[in-house]
């Protein structure tokens, strides 16, 4: 059940962002040149919506659907604007962020997959060089696992 409901979510969330604008890299473009502010209300928009409810969400300690929830805060360090700065550059060059990539890809547009790739090497070089990191960006020991709990 809950593999569908994400599929279904996941879909829906795609479907906006395609229409929205969310996911061509012309308004992105725009948007960090400062030539057009369309996303900047879609991601205001955003804000305020998601802030309320993951509030909610938090409070309550269960999902939506009745699963007990619990969040731990992130411990702040170095790495945050570190990381920040490169999703940012990221962002702006490729015209992507990782859900548009998606995004792209279901819309045909094949340049996406080098974004794709780039987010995939990207992330594999990091995980590689997080323990050379570890020390002058001051982070937390890295947490392997599946993510299941």
């Amino acid at each position: 059940m809950t593999a569908l409901v994400s599929l279904i979510l996941g879909t829906a969330f795609g479907f906006v962002l395609s229409r929205s604008g969310a996911a061509d890299y012309t308004y992105i473009q725009q948007m960090f040149l400062f030539e057009n502010f369309q996303l900047y209300g879609i991601i205001g928009t955003a804000v305020a919506l998601g802030v309320p409810l993951l509030w909610l969400v938090k409070r309550r300690r269960r999902t939506l659907l009745g699963t007990p929830l619990h969040v731990e805060a992130k411990p702040a360090h170095r790495g945050n604007i570190v990381g920040g700065l490169l999703f940012g550059v990221g962002w702006s060059i490729c015209g992507m962020c990782p859900g548009p990539i998606f995004v792209n890809i279901g819309e045909g547009k094949v340049y996406a997959l080098a974004a794709l790739a780039g987010a995939l090497v990207g992330t594999a070089l990091f995980g590689r060089l997080y323990t050379t990191l570890e020390r002058p960006l001051r982070l937390p020991p890295m947490q392997t696992g599946t993510g299941e709990g």
